[in-house]
């Protein structure tokens, strides 16, 4: 996964939405290690503080764990990687959905372009 940060957000919370999609695909795995801060901002080309505030903001939702003397670690939780999981795609479907609205498709033309988009019916 890319570090493709733009400067219309913020960029913690673009390094927060990498790092947590990173986890839920399983490139960093429950109870895994995570690279250090700066191993992390040197890959992603940001301050350290910057990445530093992601991850403070993974470990408040419980995503990553601190660990004293061994660093940040990946959740155990695979119940909560997963819910995360459902919400990110929940969130993206809506995000389709209405862009579809939006150029004026309804419900039934958008499940047929659906259909036809994953080589179903024609």
């Amino acid at each position: 996964m890319a570090w493709n940060l733009s400067s219309d957000r913020p960029i913690y919370a673009q390094i927060l939405e990498v790092i947590q999609l990173r986890i839920i695909v399983g490139q960093y795995k429950p109870g895994e290690k995570i690279p250090s801060v700066r191993e992390l901002a040197a890959e992603a080309g940001v301050n350290p503080n910057t990445m530093q505030k992601a991850l403070t903001e993974l470990e408040r939702s419980g995503l990553v764990m601190a660990q004293r003397t061994s660093g940040r670690m990946v959740t155990e939780n695979k119940e909560m990687i997963r819910e995360i999981r459902n919400q990110l795609a929940r969130e993206q479907v809506q995000e389709f959905v209405n862009k579809m609205k939006e150029l004026g498709f309804d419900r039934d033309e958008i499940v047929t372009l659906l259909k036809q988009a994953e080589g179903g019916e024609k």
